[in-house]
This record gives C-alpha cells, sequence and structure tokens, in this order.
C-alpha cells in the first residue's frame, strides 16, 4: 500500500523536496540584520518554544520536588524544636519547684533557729483526706520520730492544727478548720479568751466572746494555751467578720496558715512555750513578733509571802 502511495506520487513528491532544499538553500544564503542567517532565526523560532516549555515543566516539577523535600525537613525541624521547648518547660518548672521548695525549707530552718528552746520536726505533707466534709492531712513522720496523739503541728506563719493519729511512718493531722476541731484562743487586741472551731469551710469560728465586747475586722487571734496543745500566743488568724449573736458574738477567722496548699510543717514535741532568745523588749515590755509568734512581756516576780507562825514574844521584864 505504501509502495503504491509512493508510486503513485512520486513526482509531487520530488517536486516537494527540491523546493524545501531550494528554500533551505536561500534561508542558508539569505542575511537579516545583525548579520544572522535566515535558516538560523527559522530554526531558533521554532525551536524555542520547546525549548522554553521544557525549560518551564522542569523548573515546576522541580520547584515541586525541593518544596516536597524541603517541608519534610521543616517537619521534621520543627517536631524536633517542639520537643525542645516542651523538655525546656518541664525543666523549668522542675527548677521552679526546687526553688519554691527551698524558699520554704529556708522559712522553717529560720523559724527553728529562732527558737531553739523548742523541740521541733520538720515533717512533709505526703496526702490528704479524701472526704470533702473532712480537713484532715497526713505527715511523714510517725511513732519512730516520736510524734504521738495531740501535738501541735505549726507552719511559720501560723498554727496548722493538731496530730489525731499516729502510725510508725506517718501521722493524721486534724486541721483548725475542720468542723471537729478546736483551740483555745484570745482577741490580741483585748485579750478576749474564746474557743476557735472548724467549720467544715476553709474559715473557722471564735465562739464564746459576748456581744459587748469589741472586736474589730483584721484583729489578730493568738492561741491561749488553755488547750495544752497549742503554745501561747501563736498565731491563729485574723478577723474576716463579725457581728452579734444569740447569745455571743459570730465571728469568722481568716487562718494565718494557707492550709489549702501545706507541704512542709513543724510538729512540736513539747507544749513549750516559744519565745525569742537574746530578743529586747519593747516600751511594753512585750517581745517581738517572729513568724507567726507574738511574745507577751513576762510576768513580775511575786513578792516573797510573810513567814507562817506566830511571831515570838518579846522577853518580860524582870521581876522586882
Amino acid at each position: 500500500m505504501i509502495e503504491f502511495l509512493f508510486s503513485r506520487h512520486r513526482s509531487l513528491a520530488l517536486l516537494a523536496a527540491v523546493v524545501l532544499a531550494q528554500v533551505l538553500l536561500l534561508a542558508f544564503q539569505i542575511k537579516r540584520e545583525h548579520d544572522i542567517r535566515l535558516i538560523r532565526y527559522w530554526t531558533a523560532a521554532v525551536v524555542m518554544p520547546v525549548e522554553r516549555g521544557g525549560t518551564w515543566a522542569l523548573s515546576k516539577v522541580g520547584g515541586m520536588w525541593s518544596g516536597y523535600v524541603g517541608l519534610r525537613g521543616t517537619r521534621a525541624e520543627n517536631a524536633r524544636l517542639r520537643g525542645e521547648v516542651n523538655e525546656l518547660r518541664l525543666r523549668n518548672r522542675e527548677l521552679e519547684g526546687q526553688a519554691a521548695e527551698a524558699q520554704r525549707l529556708s522559712l522553717l530552718l529560720n523559724f527553728r533557729d529562732a527558737h531553739p528552746e523548742a523541740q521541733m520536726l520538720a515533717a512533709q505533707v505526703i496526702g490528704a483526706s479524701a472526704d470533702p466534709a473532712s480537713h484532715t492531712l497526713f505527715i511523714n513522720r510517725g511513732e519512730r520520730d516520736h510524734v504521738r496523739r495531740n501535738l501541735a503541728v505549726i507552719t511559720p506563719d501560723g498554727i496548722v492544727g493538731k496530730v489525731v493519729e499516729v502510725f510508725p511512718g506517718t501521722s493524721q493531722v486534724l486541721l483548725i478548720n475542720d468542723k471537729d476541731s478546736g483551740a483555745g484562743a484570745l482577741l490580741a487586741d483585748t485579750r478576749t479568751h474564746g474557743v476557735v472551731k472548724g467549720s467544715g469551710d476553709p474559715d473557722a469560728r471564735l465562739e464564746y466572746v459576748v456581744n459587748d465586747e469589741p472586736v474589730h475586722v483584721g484583729e489578730m487571734i493568738l492561741t491561749s494555751g488553755e488547750d495544752r496543745i497549742f503554745p501561747k500566743d501563736l498565731l491563729i488568724g485574723k478577723v474576716s467578720s463579725a457581728k452579734p449573736g444569740n447569745p455571743f458574738q459570730v465571728i469568722h477567722i481568716e487562718p494565718a496558715a494557707r492550709l489549702d496548699r501545706l507541704e512542709e510543717v513543724i510538729v512540736l514535741l513539747t507544749q513549750q512555750e516559744l519565745k525569742r532568745a537574746n530578743e529586747p523588749a519593747d516600751s511594753t515590755g512585750a517581745q517581738p513578733s517572729v513568724e507567726g509568734i507574738v511574745q507577751k512581756p513576762a510576768a513580775p516576780a511575786a513578792a516573797p509571802a510573810p513567814a507562817s507562825g506566830n511571831a515570838p514574844a518579846p522577853p518580860s521584864p524582870p521581876p522586882n
């Protein structure tokens, strides 16, 4: 079939070939401006669009590939940086926790150094009661550390509560805001006595203060020592509200110690009065307060009592 077509149109094909050869020879001989041959111009006009298309296609494919590779690298770098940032955040929180713990321990150490006459035992809070109606916590000190029931638990800010249960290595502490707690107390300004009781809420109450007694918001509440648990004149808190009641005033107390965020506490192994040694008295004779401790002036020495018994009678005059 192909041979038949070629033999039939042989003359036309030869004519076309001759004309094409003549055109190419003329294009090779003819020059355009700037001495550029026509055949070169035609070749460039035919080839350049193909080259531009190929270059554009190759650039797009290369850009997509490099972008894909770069994106994968960027994602990996971002993941690595996020991991480093998380590690640094954890490390920063750890360092902040260590700094806060060091500050708290420093306060406990300073408090203990300020009262060398008292037997104190530092303890860490290791747990709290799961009952929302019970305000208790557990410390890492027990029978092996000579802890026993009804010992006072305090902080440099104020009192915390008392030991109610003792185990070999731990103890349970009843906080002062628990509804079953109680402590002898007095108003710092008037020295009026009362009893601090818990209400089950974050605050506590001062009871048995008559309505005629002046009480103002912000007044300090101290321990009275009458309960034989807390030494006298330890800081309990301050009055947050006071109003007349029947038959006694309704006085709410804001505890001085942060009972909701305790981490370290002090157990007083004896019910000894805390006082600051080598501290000069002020004009009233009272020792300055030290981290929740308010000192009273020492009581004056009692005058010696007269000797008991009858005085000897004077000698009788000699007889005449």
